[in-house]
């Protein structure tokens, strides 16, 4: 099962989250969700069994 572990509405920073991630061999999606009427996000989600590590990871390269 896939948890979420960011949100933000910005895709550059989405694209560098999945990128430092995957630098250190943890799986990541980036899921691209709008609501009628206002602009878009996009969640970073990785595998449960990773959220623990990708929140230190996403913490640590200050995101």
């Amino acid at each position: 099962m896939w948890e979420v572990v960011y949100i933000t509405s910005n895709s550059e920073i989405a694209n560098r989250i999945k990128e430092e991630l995957e630098k250190v061999g943890i799986l990541a999606k980036i899921k691209s969700i709008s609501q009628e009427g206002k602009e878009g996000y996009f969640e970073i989600i990785v595998p449960e069994t990773d959220v623990n590590e990708a929140h230190n990871i996403i913490i640590e390269k200050g995101f």
